[in-house]
C-alpha cells in the first residue's frame, strides 16, 4: 500500500507541530525549576517584642543557597547579622530568620549565595532592605502606662498636703507681721501711759497744797511777829 506525496506532507507537518509542542513544555517546566536570584525576598517583622529579619525563597527546584545579612551604614557593610544560614527553596516558599533589633528605617544587604552544578548565583537582593519606621514594641514601653496612670495618684495626693501645709506658714507669717507692727506701735503709748501715770499718780497737787499752806503760815508767822515786834518797840 502506497502512500500518497499528501499524507507524507500531513505527517510531517503534525509530527513538527508535536516537537514544538514539547519543546515549549520542555522549555517552560525547565524555566520554572530555574534557581534565580528574583526567587528570594526579604523583609523586617516583629517576633513578639523581638526584631527578625525573614529571607524567603520560592525555588521550586530546592536548591540549596546560603543566605547572609548585612547591616548597612553609609553604603558599607557595619556588622554581619548572626550567622550565615542555608535554605531550600520550594514551590510554597521556605523560609530562614535572622534575630535582630533593628531600628526603624534602617537598611540591610542580603546576600545570596549558590554554587551547583546547574546553577550560579553570587548576588544581592535588590532593593536592599529597609525597615519599618515603628520599631518592635517592648515591654518596657507597655509597663510604664500603668504606672504612669498609678503615679498621678500620688503626686496629687502629695501636692494636695503641699498645698494645704503651704497656706498655713503664709498665715503664720501674716499672724507675725501685724505683731511686729503692734509691738512698735504701743512703744508710744506706753511712754504716754508712763507719763499718763506719772501725772495722776503723782502728789503734785498735794504737794503744791501744802506748800501754799506752808507758805501762808509762814508768811502769816511773819506778818505775826513783825507786828508782835513792832508792838514791843512801841511799848
Amino acid at each position: 500500500m502506497s502512500i500518497s506525496r499528501r499524507s507524507a506532507r500531513r505527517s510531517v507537518r503534525i509530527l513538527g507541530v508535536a516537537s514544538a509542542s514539547a519543546a515549549l513544555v520542555l522549555g517552560v517546566s525547565n524555566s520554572a525549576l530555574a534557581c534565580s536570584i528574583s526567587d528570594f525576598s526579604a523583609e523586617a517583622t516583629c517576633d513578639g517584642t523581638n526584631g527578625v529579619i525573614n529571607v524567603k525563597d520560592i525555588d521550586a527546584s530546592g536548591t540549596s543557597a546560603t543566605v547572609t545579612v548585612f547591616l548597612e551604614n553609609n553604603s558599607a557593610d557595619a556588622k554581619q547579622v548572626g550567622k550565615a544560614q542555608i535554605v531550600k527553596g520550594s514551590k510554597g516558599g521556605t523560609t530562614v530568620s535572622f534575630s535582630e533589633a533593628w531600628q526603624p528605617n534602617a537598611e540591610y544587604r542580603v546576600h545570596v549565595v549558590v554554587d551547583t552544578a546547574r546553577f550560579k548565583i553570587d548576588k544581592d537582593i535588590t532593593p536592599n532592605l529597609t525597615t519599618p519606621s515603628t520599631a518592635c514594641k517592648s515591654d518596657e514601653s507597655s509597663s510604664p502606662s500603668p504606672s504612669e496612670s498609678a503615679s498621678p495618684s500620688p503626686s496629687a495626693s502629695e501636692s494636695t498636703p503641699a498645698e494645704s501645709d503651704s497656706p498655713t506658714p503664709s498665715a503664720s507669717d501674716s499672724t507675725t507681721a501685724p505683731a511686729s507692727t503692734s509691738d512698735n506701735a504701743p512703744s508710744p503709748a506706753v511712754g504716754e501711759s508712763n507719763l499718763a501715770e506719772t501725772g495722776a499718780n503723782s502728789n503734785t497737787g498735794l504737794i503744791a497744797g501744802i506748800a501754799a499752806a506752808l507758805v501762808v503760815v509762814g508768811g502769816g508767822a511773819v506778818w505775826f511777829g513783825m507786828r508782835r515786834r513792832g508792838a514791843h518797840s512801841g511799848n
